[in-house]
């Protein structure tokens, strides 16, 4: 997989495991919900997303 296929997949995964967490356990899960929304917003205007240089770190390949 490519470093944008595991971004989706891990953001996906971040706000469905948040929005459990703020429903089942603290409604202040619903504010790391909101910060992955927030960075999602602006990797689409920088086209850089600080789990993308972690990936890039772990040796992920880029699609590019």
């Amino acid at each position: 997989m490519t470093i944008e296929r595991y971004l989706r997949l891990i953001a996906g995964s971040f706000v469905l495991l948040s929005l459990l967490l703020g429903y089942f356990h603290s409604p202040y899960w619903f504010l790391f919900t909101g910060f992955v929304a927030l960075n999602l917003i602006q990797s689409a205007f920088t086209n850089w997303c600080p789990m993308m240089t972690a990936l890039r770190w772990l040796g992920v390949r880029s699609c590019s």
